[in-house]
């Protein structure tokens, strides 16, 4: 269950990076070129939009490398990155994937335990 953990924290990482990617140049360029009425309009809180798309795609994949090691401690970060992107950006169709991936990763780190022993983390 760990390693599907890192494998699936890993996908959602790099696909909460695309969408993070997308999102902090689409607001650069709109602060850069202007809007466009009734094309393009700037969200209404830039700052937030970058800080989302630079720290979840970061904590996510850091806690899916941790997710063999230290499963708990690599789950719980994953859940706050799923929290963070749901947070930052909603559920929309770009961030459907990405999030519920993390999450699924966070909650199957969390709730694994190695096979040689009784308890998981406690």
């Amino acid at each position: 269950m760990r390693n599907a953990a890192m494998i699936l924290g890993l996908i959602g990482g790099v696909m909460a990076l695309v969408v993070g990617l997308a999102a902090y140049g689409y607001t650069a360029a709109i602060s850069t070129w202007g809007e466009v009425d009734g094309l393009f309009m700037q969200v209404a809180d830039p700052d937030r939009v970058r800080l989302t798309g630079l720290l979840v795609p970061i904590v996510a994949i850091a806690g899916a490398g941790m997710a063999r090691a230290r499963a708990l401690w690599g789950g719980l970060l994953m859940l706050i990155g799923a929290v963070g992107f749901y947070l930052g950006y909603g559920v929309n169709f770009f961030t459907l994937f990405p999030i519920a991936f993390i999450a699924a990763a966070g909650i199957m780190a969390v709730l694994a335990g190695r096979p040689d022993e009784e308890k998981a983390h406690f």
